[in-house]
């Protein structure tokens, strides 16, 4: 029976609730005849960590975590004891030394959860997130801090390798899905980063005839959306963009609680990292009422990833079985906690 190796990073707030409600649904889904076995070792890297020590994570956590198979993590951030680029800094640093740069983030209507839009046309994207550059990468400064001539520069980076590479990964996944991508940029307004992106695409295009391709800035992606998000499938975008518009696809399917995101390194030369869309929220942790549909279809998502597929459908399906069944958090118009959730979701695991 072959045996993984999962790092638990379930962080603050109601990660740790989340992060609790996928390990029992994993345990059980590979106890029913999975033919596998996952082997967690969990850390208190976060608040706590903080808290005792001073920092948010030891000094060498990345190479602790190097030698799993895969990291699974449940939310970072505690904006009222801590400035959220302090505890999310940890979070960045694995995303670029682990090269984790195809950042997928799936969101769905599920019958059963009401959507905020009065279209009823079901929507199924993925955006795709270059999740190793751009405008995430610490590169800038401060000068006169603190002074009425302060300065503060962040100059994003974007290199022709990145583009490239993501932008075949996400051609690569509307192959496998409706055959339609959308390219998410500024190139009307910056002229050097998004332009490239705008090169790159018209380069590689004709190495895929059988996808359809469109391209919109960011302004306008936003506004189409919300009037036709049934009309997407794959979406492209820079590590701001990407994350931008996958908090808004959550909320045009019914809750962020809802939408699972795998960070991958394609070449597995180093363990990717699975985690829910949503944050921290410390303003319900501890209540005891976090939707964990998200995790749990990261969870899935970690399954297929380690190759164990039909396992990773059937907790999808479970997932799916539950809502629709009318099982819902308060998030989602109903009134489970998240442990009646997550025990909905166990029963509706088919062998």
């Amino acid at each position: 029976m072959k045996t993984y190796r999962i790092a638990l990073y379930p962080g603050d707030g109601i990660g740790t609730e989340v992060v609790s409600a996928t390990t029992a649904v994993l345990d059980t889904v590979a106890s029913q005849g999975g033919g596998f076995s996952l082997a967690y070792e969990s850390f208190d890297w976060g608040m706590t960590h903080y808290e005792a020590h001073g920092r948010v994570a030891p000094d060498d956590f990345l190479a602790t975590l190097r030698r799993f198979d895969a990291i699974f993590l449940g939310a970072v951030g505690w904006p009222a004891r801590l400035p959220d680029h302090v505890t999310l800094a940890p979070l960045i640093r694995m995303r670029q030394a682990f090269d984790l740069y195809a950042c997928v983030r799936p969101a769905r209507t599920f019958p059963g959860v009401a959507g905020p839009l009065r279209r009823t046309e079901p929507i199924d994207v993925v955006v795709v997130r270059e999740n190793s550059e751009g405008e995430y990468v610490d590169n800038g400064g401060v000068v006169a801090m603190g002074s009425p001539q302060e300065v503060a520069v962040q100059t994003a980076i974007h290199t022709r390798r990145g583009v490239e590479r993501i932008l075949r990964f996400s051609f690569d996944l509307a192959r496998t899905r409706r055959r339609k991508l959308t390219m998410i940029t500024k190139s009307n307004a910056q002229r050097y980063a998004y332009v490239l992106w705008d090169r790159v695409l018209q380069e590689i295009a004709p190495d895929y005839v059988d996808v359809e391709t469109d391209k919109l800035h960011i302004d306008a992606a936003t506004l189409e959306l919300v009037r036709r998000p049934h009309t997407f499938d794959v979406i492209v975008g820079s590590n701001l963009f990407g994350d931008i518009l996958s908090d808004l696809t959550g909320g045009v399917t019914g809750s962020l609680g809802l939408n699972p995101s795998a960070n991958l390194n394609p070449e597995r030369t180093f363990p990717s990292l699975f985690e829910p869309v949503h944050g921290s929220a410390p303003d319900i942790a501890g209540k005891g009422i976090a939707n964990p549909t998200g995790a749990l279809l990261s969870g899935a998502m970690m399954l297929e990833w380690l190759g164990q597929t039909t396992s990773a459908a059937r907790m999808r399906q479970a997932v799916e079985r539950a809502l629709a069944a009318g099982h819902a958090t308060p998030d989602i118009g109903g009134a489970l906690t998240t442990t009646q959730f997550t025990d909905a979701v166990v029963a509706n695991l088919v062998p």
